[in-house]
């Protein structure tokens, strides 16, 4: 079988070392500012906004990775497929992979790799070099912002990361990991320092420096990335709500004060990093066919008549289901690409990438009024705005009323008459895996039932990312997807609840051994797909 995965060979990745900083190849200057910042003045930083901005560009196009290669192994197979979004049509390593949960060591380093060499390591050095410059406090505030919004990412697929003592190893070599607790402590005080800066700069004009830096905006970059900071610390609040709740509220409060500088609250808000070069998903569903529609989309979107679903999907052109949009169940037998390869196609995707919009935002705003926070507003109204915004993004607003007042439709069944085996991959109505759940909101439902309301409008909201969609329904257990047919992880990750997280590559233990190895006991289990991350709590009655 042909496949198109590309799996990265990368050596140790902690340490700043030149080969890895000149593969980044950014300017002719890259291997001065590799060397230590001390002796780097003022004016020689100030002076060369080309070569930060190079800094930054690479870090924006890897905190999701703009690479194909590196977005398949880091995303597509992982996020993308374990939120339910995609399916794989080839039986990649025979069938034996992520999706059937014999979980591929090759692939998901992409996930620790990418993130380190091409965000982390250059965010560092822009940090080290802005920290102390009066003049480049707007730049060491977005790097900051870059950081978390990277980072994040990053442990909430695999658990503890280095992060606050990166780049300082100790006596023996070793660099330590942040357990997750301190981890996403470290995350709320980067912001703090970000947002502290960030908003005192409100109403100033964007400098040179910024101005070439900043790939999402071209306008009021101080006040937009304030509330891209701002919406970040309510994602990563709301992600602590089941297992650090006082913490959860505390940083919550804190971005919806409305001293804050407020969150993303229209369309014009979202923040999506111009490319240089298509984005990954086209050339993933396209040129190498290697990804096509997820099941529970046929089903959720499907069956809640929504209109989104074309927008995101073409109609399948397989004879068997010749005009239906039809998705792939994750996880299931295939014996070769040809039997799916004509399943529904992704609508070209626009040379952008999506980190966060404007819909989110209301989505967690409507969850915070569920949970009682202060300034969250009222939790219906929240809810049904982030509809509105979704809809609004899709050019699709007239149909928004009447699809907000549908208190009939659900989810629906999901039938694959090309399956292996006949029937199989079927989920008939009343399966417990077919949530019943409709649109409309209701006033008089449980706490849970409006929870898991908000958070299945979320996940259309925020598609195609994978990252954040998988996060929450491993937070929240929402919305109900469908588990696997096929688990070759011979009993270490269950069927269900599904997997929880990826390993840690092994190149990490080969050069880190006695670090991953305290990592592992953060971890409170082994290194594995079936070990429960730190806010992935069992209990998740609301």
């Amino acid at each position: 079988m042909t496949s198109h995965i590309n799996i990265k060979k990368s050596g140790r990745l902690l340490l700043l070392l030149p080969v890895l900083l000149t593969a980044l190849g950014c300017t002719k200057n890259f291997m001065d500012l590799n060397t230590s910042p001390v002796g780097v003045t003022d004016e020689e930083a100030n002076g060369d906004y080309a070569l930060i901005a190079s800094f930054l560009s690479q870090a924006q196009r890897d905190i999701i990775p703009e690479d194909v290669g590196e977005y398949q192994l880091a995303n597509n197979l992982c996020s993308d497929v374990y939120s339910g979004y995609f399916g794989a049509q080839a039986p990649f390593v025979g069938n034996a992979n992520n999706l059937t949960y014999s979980l591929v060591e090759g692939w998901y380093q992409a996930i620790w790799s990418d993130r380190y060499i091409k965000a982390m390591n250059p965010l560092h050095r822009v940090i080290e070099l802005t920290r102390q410059n009066e003049q480049l406090q707007d730049i060491f505030a977005f790097s900051l912002v870059l950081k978390v919004a990277a980072m994040h990412r990053t442990s909430d697929k695999v658990g503890p990361l280095i992060y606050s003592r990166y780049n300082q190893p100790d006596e023996s070599g070793a660099i330590a990991y942040d357990p997750m607790p301190e981890l996403y402590n470290n995350f709320f005080m980067d912001l703090d320092t970000a947002c502290n800066i960030l908003s005192s700069k409100q109403g100033e004009p964007t400098s040179s420096a910024m101005s070439k830096s900043d790939l999402a905006y071209t306008g009021d970059n101080y006040a937009r990335w304030l509330k891209f900071a701002n919406t970040l610390r309510l994602r990563m609040a709301l992600r602590l709500a089941f297992v650090a709740p006082e913490v959860a509220q505390l940083q919550g409060e804190k971005a919806l004060d409305p001293a804050s500088g407020g969150l993303l609250e229209e369309v014009a808000d979202n923040c999506l990093i111009r490319l240089n070069a298509d984005h990954p998903l086209n050339i993933i569903t396209s040129s190498w066919s290697d990804t096509r529609m997820g099941a529970p989309v046929e089903s959720v979107l499907g069956g809640y008549h929504d209109p989104r679903l074309g927008k995101w999907f073409l109609p399948a052109v397989d004879p068997a289901v010749n005009g239906q949009y039809k998705g792939i169940r994750s996880g299931v037998n295939i014996d070769a690409k040809s039997r799916y390869d004509n399943y529904s196609r992704l609508v070209p995707q626009p040379q952008r990438m999506q980190l966060m919009v404007a819909p989110e935002s209301w989505f967690l705003r409507a969850e915070a009024a569920l949970r009682g926070w202060a300034n969250a507003g009222d939790a219906k109204a929240n809810y049904e705005k982030g509809i509105d915004k979704s809809f609004e993004m899709y050019g699709i607003s007239a149909q928004a009323a009447a699809y907000k007042a549908d208190a009939a439709s659900k989810p629906m069944p999901y039938v694959d008459p090309k399956a292996l085996n006949p029937g199989e991959n079927n989920v008939a109505a009343g399966s417990p895996y077919l949530s019943t759940i409709t649109i409309k909101w209701d006033d008089a439902a449980a706490n849970d039932q409006k929870l898991e309301r908000i958070i299945t409008q979320k996940w259309i909201a925020i598609f195609p990312d994978g990252d954040e969609a998988w996060a929450e329904y491993r937070r929240t257990g929402y919305p109900i997807l469908f588990p696997v047919v096929v688990n070759y992880s011979g009993g270490v990750i269950p069927t269900i609840p599904g997997v929880r997280r990826m390993p840690y590559p092994q190149r990490e233990y080969n050069s880190n051994s006695t670090a991953v190895a305290a990592a592992v006991e953060m971890l409170g289990g082994p290194d594995n797909g079936g070990t429960r991350l730190w806010w992935d709590v069992e209990d998740k009655a609301f």
